[in-house]
């Protein structure tokens, strides 16, 4: 599918966005685990949580739901209700699903195979299978258990002492469940702090989990007590939403209910050290995540350099990021996002080569990206590299761009972002 983008007078007015993708494969995964009845309010009906549900149905989850208002309930019966799948388990494109699967599979006493599509099976999963081998789980796979598809024996698993060369949220994740379901403690030290939703939502079903720095720690055996989970607006889909209002003369645009978690905001901290004109207000607690109402107005953007633990706060937000700096006076510098080369696409490269079209200045680095803004963009035809986020920020660099521009293969933006062009219609003024 095709999008055409032209530029809007004025975006104006008040819009909510999707539930936020990790939440919404956490509470599931969480709810397949605990006992009792999980009501999910604000589901994200995306491809990647769908492929979530799917899976745990193949492991014997039942489910009333997704209805069309985003509401699902789990009806969980304990970890130990859960059974061999009678067939391969399909992630699809996510990387989440297959990762954090990986750690429950791991601990659960039966043998199971998770795959994925083409993209999803050229990602690198030893960062999580290697660790999970360590605490006992048997798993083979390609590359000596680094690409899916992924066998897994799992359920004697031991915990352990693990000290994680990245800080990924999927890494953390998968160990923390796994060791939910081993004998002993488990801890999870990461160089810096990644996202804690798992956490959160592990406490909030009634979990001991303790952190103390950047290290997690639990411990095997407890049980999970469902518990109704009302999933926030999701800050990387309100994130290209903000961008245009910030690069867009004349937007003026608020963004109701967005999870604005700490370890989550760091969209939000770059740009308005940018100097975009960004009030974060009505903030408060929701099925244990923080979440808030944001309004951003359009404003000169200056440069910035963005590096160190900042990363991992806005790793999915980078590539609307590089946008914004287009449009900002000065340099904007990206360095420490690796990680960024080993997700739906390699994002480093497929930013730069799409933002070139535009007449954007940008450089690749090893590590991150270098943007020389300040050039005026022209409308160009780009591809989405079946990566939803790059299809959405080059739909913001449309919109900031002279005449017409064509983003192709855009069905892709339905994996996070159900809705996008249909929420920004909404907004246009002409």
């Amino acid at each position: 599918m095709d999008l055409e983008i032209t530029p809007p007078r004025a975006l104006k007015g008040e819009v909510r966005v999707p539930g936020d993708k990790s939440i919404s494969h956490r509470a599931v995964m969480l709810g397949a685990l605990a006992e009792g009845d999980t009501c999910i309010e604000n589901f994200l009906m995306g491809a990647d949580c769908l492929a979530t549900v799917r899976c745990l149905s193949a492991l014997g989850a039942s489910f009333t739901g997704p209805d069309d208002q985003g509401r699902l309930t789990v009806h969980g019966r304990g970890a130990g209700a859960l059974r061999e799948p009678e067939d391969v388990l399909d992630a699809g494109n996510s990387g989440t699903t297959m990762r954090l699967l990986l750690g429950i599979l791991a601990g659960l006493p039966f043998f199971s195979v998770i795959t994925g599509d083409a993209s999803l099976r050229r990602r690198p999963m030893k960062r999580v299978t290697g660790p999970l081998s360590m605490m006992g789980a048997d798993i083979r796979g390609r590359q000596e258990g680094n690409l899916a598809p992924l066998a897994v024996r799992g359920g004697t698993l031991q915990g352990m002492e693990y000290t994680s060369p990245v800080a990924s949220a999927q890494v953390k994740s998968a160990l923390l469940l796994a060791g939910l379901l081993a004998a002993g403690r488990t801890s999870v030290s990461e160089p810096a702090l990644s996202r804690d939703h798992t956490e959160r939502m592990l406490q909030y079903f009634g979990a001991a989990v303790h952190r103390t720095g950047c290290t997690t720690r639990i411990t095997g055996g407890q049980t999970l007590q469902a518990r109704p989970v009302t999933v926030p607006g999701d800050i990387s889909s309100a994130a290209f939403l903000m961008v245009a209002a910030a690069v867009v003369p004349g937007s003026a645009v608020t963004i109701r209910e967005v999870g604005v978690n700490p370890t989550r905001d760091g969209i939000v901290q770059v740009l308005k050290e940018m100097g975009a004109d960004i009030e974060i207000f009505n903030i408060h607690e929701q099925s244990g995540e923080p979440v808030a109402d944001i309004r951003v107005r359009h404003s000169r953007l200056r440069g910035v350099t963005v590096t160190g633990a900042l990363i991992p706060r806005l790793i999915d937000e980078i590539p609307v990021l590089a946008v914004a700096g287009a449009l900002a006076e000065g340099e904007l510098v990206v360095r420490d996002a690796a990680e960024l080369k080993v997700k739906e696409s390699n994002r480093i490269a497929t930013v730069a080569v799409e933002l070139k079209k535009f007449g954007v200045d940008i450089q690749e680095l090893p590590d991150g990206l270098q943007v020389r803004g300040g050039r005026p963009l022209t409308g160009a035809r780009c591809a989405s590299h079946g990566d939803h986020r790059i299809a959405m920020a080059m739909t913001v660099a449309g919109m900031a761009a002279r005449g017409k521009t064509v983003i192709q293969g855009a069905e892709c933006v339905d994996v996070s972002f159900p809705g996008f062009d249909g929420i920004l219609a909404s907004l246009r003024v002409e």
